[in-house]
């Protein structure tokens, strides 16, 4: 069914959609040699820049206790921040639904294609949709409305987001070496300040090593970020080796007895050398001044390009056995069900999810609570 809505829609687009040439632009990053950054590139550079230097400072950590009324309200407002952000998939998947059964309409054939269709269009995906599809059309003599289906749905979907969760273990290597990847424009660098600001919250001791010497302005945002959340960071030239930077972040760790170093990295070279073999050439040296590490690779993916999220997350995987993916702008431009799409495909752990610019606004990703959001 899923193959003849495609039929329908082919002739319906003759240009390249965003999330089109964002697929070549992931091909580019495992292909392509001698590229240089795009002019939007660079005022995409400048405009974060900007907000962080708009930004009020934050206060240096402290350690005072939380109480639980403030963590509460502060869980609270994730939810209300994520469930607004997932307001177009939560269209689909409640008012979209309700109209397939307008006129007392019974699950059929038809009914289910056009079901494939809402779920596609919302970036769950073709074969995560197709799966969705099956388990309920097996179930079908049980619906007789929506809300039926969408019960069925919700408890399909946290099946599926279950799958790809892993316990939550305690950190318990010293110095914790986190390798932080993916293409530029997804925010890797604001997931680094506000990982380094929630460790440093939690009382570790953190370095961040600015790796990525090849972008404009990189080094410099991660020193506002580093500045923020209190902690230090290493950095050498632009366009120095990376791995050497990375080299020194793990010496300085041990040297400070640091807890975690946060290891940022390039999305785009601008050599000929290929990003996947400068990666991998960083892992290596990590893994050597410290065996063991990097404990963690972390892909950062950026939800609104959609489906092509998970077209980088597997060139990555492949290259870099990748451990844990952050998700980010899950802030209302997006469609929810790339969420679903990745934790179906991959067996890859999705460990954060961002739902705007603010600190807070990174958090640790919770099946339940993302599931309640989208229904």
């Amino acid at each position: 069914m899923a193959i003849n809505w495609f039929n329908k829609k082919k002739h319906k687009t003759e240009e390249k959609t965003p999330s089109d040439q964002k697929i070549d632009d992931a091909s580019e990053v495992s292909e392509t040699e001698d590229v240089d950054d795009t002019q939007a590139s660079g005022n995409n550079d400048d405009r974060e820049h900007q907000e962080l230097e708009n930004e009020a400072p934050r206060p240096p950590h402290t350690n005072d206790q939380k109480t639980d009324q403030n963590v509460s309200k502060k869980s609270s407002g994730f939810f209300k921040r994520l469930k607004s952000g997932l307001s177009k998939t939560r269209k689909i998947l409640s008012t979209d639904i309700n109209e397939l059964f307008s006129g007392n309409r019974k699950i059929d054939d038809e009914l289910l294609e056009e079901l494939e269709e809402l779920l596609i269009t919302s970036d769950i995906g073709v074969q995560t949709t197709m799966d969705l599809v099956q388990s309920i059309s097996t179930k079908s003599s049980e619906i007789t409305g929506p809300d039926q289906l969408k019960n069925i749905l919700r408890e399909k979907i946290l099946e599926r987001l279950n799958i790809a969760m892993k316990p939550s273990q305690e950190i318990t290597d010293k110095p914790h070496v986190i390798m932080v990847i993916g293409v530029n424009g997804v925010g890797k660098t604001t997931t680094i300040g506000k990982l380094a600001a929630r460790f440093s919250a939690s009382g570790k001791k953190v370095i961040i090593a600015a790796a990525d010497t090849f972008r404009a302005a990189a080094i410099e945002q991660l020193m506002i970020w580093a500045d923020r959340a209190g902690v230090d960071i290493i950095k050498h030239k632009e366009m120095s080796d990376p791995a050497a930077v990375a080299y020194d972040g793990i010496q300085a760790a041990v040297a400070r007895d640091a807890d975690i170093v946060l290891v940022d990295t390039a999305g785009r070279l601008h050599t000929r050398k290929n990003l996947m073999e400068e990666l991998k050439k960083i892992k290596r040296t990590i893994s050597k001044k410290l065996p063991g590490a990097p404990h963690e690779i972390l892909l950062i993916l950026d939800a609104t390009t959609g489906q092509n999220a998970l077209s980088q997350a597997e060139l990555f995987n492949d290259a870099l056995d990748v451990t844990g993916i952050a998700l980010t702008k899950l802030d209302g431009t997006a469609k929810g069900g790339i969420v679903v799409s990745i934790c179906n495909a991959l067996e890859i752990p999705l460990n954060y999810i961002g739902v705007g610019e603010k600190i807070d606004d990174l958090q640790e990703f919770d099946p339940i609570e993302f599931v309640n959001a989208l229904f």
